[in-house]
């Protein structure tokens, strides 16, 4: 999987770098600028957008609430998630979506190469301010040049979601599942694992590797880029990091049987690993408390927000945000649309939508989580009620107190490029192939290599 990732950065980095080397279907990169960005509140036309699925509950309402919103614009979608090999061939022809919803991480990129427009307008018509309406660490995210260039939407922030059986089968608490003393919870993860001839049956910490090797760098205090974006993956605290997650995987068993057991898992359906005690604790994103609730009666989960090394609390999250393309035919409309869709009267309309369908479904509510906290406050106030379900109860007040200080990858020209090599990292040190040391050093030299090739980069 990770050497797919790593595959899949060179294709975007290679189709961005295409277009940014087209005269044709950009100025010149980076020179965009938040006072050419020609937004107004007359709306007209038609609005063109890609990425963007209405395919479940939450997203249709949202959509929906936008859509009316930016009456009498007809607004005409492409569902199918960005590609930057199709972006490539839109922008070079002059035929690119009016907004577009894309991953985080690559939005430095795509600013970098000057194929997306600044929002600081389009915030400011619509009375937004963005430090209050969305997570710094989101804004962060999508932030160029000291330009922000994206909307954010989600922030899912991540945690251990503890296995209460196999837990208390071997003698482990709640209390013990705590990442400020990593050297112990290797201890606790080789507790709970069990193997039968020589394969796991029981995994006892899943650190979600590759996935969410960022998020434990942040716990030892290191992080894959500097403020600047520029990559620091090499850095100590990192090294730091990758050691400990690759005693975690060896005192497991090691990454490739691991990776095996986890393969095998029923993660989405009735026999899931809560339902038949195959792991201790993992770690999820605040969206799988959904998936758990799907089989209520059959597990028992405990959640148990994650803590760096200095004891503070941290939820780590990515996420998508919207941007509006450089070529956009009708910037206006996708301004607005963007705005709206993510405006806290959206995520209500999304919130009522769960909560009904929740109910029709006899399931719990574990929250709706946005990129907004205004938004967040007001659907957990409106929505999340107490279930009756102790355990669920416990793990949605756990998923809500990781927003006390939430924490994302970071913005970078070359961000893509930077995840890719931090995960190639990651697996190549967990299967042995290298150091943890070497491994994150030439990752670093990779991601230099990247960053170099940025406008920014060029001149830092």
């Amino acid at each position: 999987m990770a050497g797919g990732r790593s595959v899949l950065g060179v294709v975007v980095a290679a189709a961005l770098l295409t277009v940014g080397c087209n005269p044709a279907a950009q100025d010149e990169p980076g020179a965009a600028s938040a006072s050419s960005s020609g937004f107004s509140t007359q709306l007209s036309g038609t609005l063109r957008t890609g990425g963007f699925n209405p395919s479940d509950e939450v997203a249709r309402s949202r959509s929906d609430l936008a859509t009316r919103a930016v009456s009498p614009v007809k607004v005409s979608m492409d569902t199918t998630e960005f590609d930057a090999q199709k972006f490539a061939a839109q922008a070079a022809s002059g035929q690119v979506p009016d907004l577009l919803s894309v991953d985080r991480t690559v939005v430095g990129t795509l600013a970098d190469k000057g194929l997306i427009r600044p929002l600081e307008q389009c915030f400011s018509l619509h009375g937004v301010r963005p430090a209050q309406q969305y997570y710094p660490a989101a804004i962060k995210d999508v932030t160029y040049d000291r330009h922000i260039y994206g909307v954010p939407q989600s922030f899912q922030t991540s945690m251990l979601i503890g296995n209460k059986r196999v837990m208390a089968k071997a003698g482990v608490t709640a209390a013990q599942l705590d990442t400020s003393r990593p050297d112990a919870l290797v201890g606790i993860a080789r507790k709970m694992y069990h193997a039968s001839n020589g394969r796991p049956d029981v995994l006892g910490l899943d650190l979600d590797l590759p996935g969410s090797s960022a998020m434990w760098l942040k716990v030892f205090g290191g992080a894959p880029m500097d403020d600047e974006g520029r990559p620091t993956l090499d850095d100590s605290k990192n090294v730091q990091a990758l050691t400990w997650m690759k005693k975690v995987m060896d005192a497991q068993g090691g990454y490739a049987s691991i990776k095996s057991f986890k393969d095998s898992m029923d993660v989405f359906g009735d026999q899931n690993q809560y339902v038949t005690d195959e792991v201790g604790a993992q770690t999820w994103g605040q969206w799988y408390a959904n998936v758990l609730s799907n089989t209520q009666d059959k597990v028992s989960p405990v959640g148990v927000p994650v803590k760096s090394v200095s004891g503070q609390s941290i939820g780590f999250a990515g996420g998508t945000a919207l941007v509006v393309p450089k070529g956009s035919r009708n910037p206006s409309a996708a301004c607005s649309w963007a705005i709206k869709a993510t405006s806290v009267d959206a995520w209500v309309a999304a919130g009522r939508a769960r909560a009904q369908k929740v109910k029709a479904e006899g399931a719990i509510n574990t929250g709706l989580f946005t990129a907004s906290p205004p938004a967040d406050r007001a659907v957990r106030r409106q929505f999340v009620k107490s279930s009756g379900n102790a355990d669920f109860d416990q793990l949605v007040n756990a998923s809500y107190t990781t927003l006390e200080n939430p924490v994302s990858f970071g913005g970078s020209a070359a961000g893509k490029a930077i995840s890719d090599a931090l995960s190639n990292a990651v697996s190549v040190s967990l299967a042995g192939e290298k150091t943890p040391a070497q491994a994150l050093k030439d990752a670093q030299a990779d991601a230099t290599r990247a960053w170099q090739q940025t406008a920014v980069g060029k001149h830092a």
